[in-house]
C-alpha cells in the first residue's frame, strides 16, 4: 500500500465518521438534553426526600445515603434512555446483564453487611432510640453514642464502648429507659415482727415523699410480701424523672437513707438476719454440756 492509498483510506474513514456524526447529531443533542433533564429531576427529588426524611429521623448519614441512592437511580435511568436514543441498545443490554450478575455476586459476598445496612436504615426510620438515650439490648446496658450504617455504638456505665451490629439490635428485644422520661424504683426492705406494720407502712411512704425527684403524680405503692427469717419484708415502689443514670441511682440511694432515718425516728427496727448455730452433733448433746465435759476431763475428774 502506497501513501496515496493510505491517505485515501484515512480520508474515506474520516468522512464516514463525520457523516455518521452529522446524522446522529440530533439524537446526540436529544440524549444530552435527556441526561441534563434527569440530572435536574434527580436533584429535585433528592431535595424533596431530604426534607421529608428530616421530619422522620435526625440521622444525617441515613438521609445523605438515601438521597445519594435516589439521585444515582434517577441518573441511571436517564443514562439508559440516552443510550437507547443513540441506538446503543446492545450496550444497554450488556450494562443491565453485568449489573445483575455483579449485584448477585455482591449480595452473596456481603450478606451480613447488607443485613446490617438495611437494619440501620429501618432503625433510623422507626427511630426507637436516639443519640443520648439509655437503652438495653443484647444484654448490653448503656448510653447510645452513635449509630452508623453497620453498628450501634453504646457507652456502658463503666465507660466501655460497645459496638453492636444493627441486625442484632433490630432483631432482638430493646428497652429504652429514657423515651418516657420516667422510671420506677422498686425497693425491698423489712421490719421486725414486733413492730406495728400499719405504722411502718405509713412511715415508709412519708419518707419517700420527702425525696426531691419523687413523682407525686404517680403515687407510691407499698406491699408486704414475705414472712422472712427475721423480718416481715415489704416492697415500696415509686417513680422518678429519668434522663440519665444518676437520676435513678441517686433517688434509690436517697430513698434508702430517708427510710432508715424515718424508721429510727419512729423506733421501727430493720432487723439483722438471725442465724442459730446448733453444735449438738453427738446424739443431741448440748454445747454447754460438751464444754463442761471437756473442762472436767482437763481437770482430771
Amino acid at each position: 500500500m502506497n501513501i496515496n492509498e493510505a491517505y485515501n483510506l484515512i480520508t474515506d474513514k474520516l468522512e464516514t465518521w463525520i457523516d455518521e456524526l452529522i446524522r446522529m447529531l440530533p439524537n446526540l443533542v436529544m440524549a444530552m438534553l435527556v441526561l441534563i433533564a434527569f440530572y435536574v429531576i434527580g436533584k429535585l427529588i433528592r431535595n424533596t426526600i431530604g426534607k421529608l426524611l428530616d421530619k422522620v429521623t435526625d440521622n444525617k448519614n441515613i438521609i445523605n445515603l438515601l438521597e445519594t441512592i435516589v439521585g444515582v437511580m434517577v441518573l441511571g435511568i436517564g443514562i439508559f434512555i440516552a443510550l437507547s436514543i443513540l441506538d446503543l441498545d446492545g450496550a444497554v443490554t450488556s450494562l443491565l446483564a453485568g449489573a445483575g450478575i455483579i449485584g448477585l455476586a455482591l449480595g452473596f459476598a456481603f450478606q451480613d453487611i447488607a443485613s446490617n445496612f438495611i437494619s440501620g436504615i429501618i432503625l433510623s426510620i422507626r427511630h426507637p432510640f436516639g443519640i443520648g438515650d439509655i437503652i438495653e439490648t443484647n444484654d448490653i446496658y448503656g448510653t447510645v453514642q452513635k449509630m452508623n450504617l453497620r453498628n450501634t455504638i453504646i457507652r456502658t456505665p463503666q465507660g466501655q464502648i460497645v459496638y453492636i451490629p444493627n441486625k442484632s439490635v433490630f432483631e432482638n428485644v430493646l428497652q429504652n429507659f429514657t423515651s418516657s422520661g420516667e422510671r420506677r424504683i422498686d425497693l425491698s426492705c423489712g421490719v421486725s415482727y414486733g413492730d406495728d406494720l400499719q405504722k411502718a407502712k405509713e412511715v415508709a411512704i412519708e419518707a419517700i415523699k420527702t425525696l426531691d425527684n419523687y413523682d407525686a403524680n404517680k403515687g407510691i405503692e407499698f406491699y408486704y410480701d414475705e414472712f422472712g427469717g427475721s423480718s416481715i419484708n415489704f416492697k415500696i415502689r415509686f417513680w422518678v424523672n429519668f434522663r440519665k443514670n444518676p437520676d435513678y441511682w441517686s433517688a434509690r440511694s436517697d430513698a434508702i437513707i430517708a427510710i432508715t432515718k424515718h424508721f429510727d425516728e419512729n423506733d421501727i427496727m430493720i432487723p439483722f438476719p438471725i442465724r442459730t448455730l446448733d453444735f449438738g452433733i453427738r446424739g443431741g448433746e448440748k454445747l454447754n454440756t460438751m464444754l463442761q465435759n471437756g473442762k472436767n476431763v482437763s481437770n482430771g475428774q
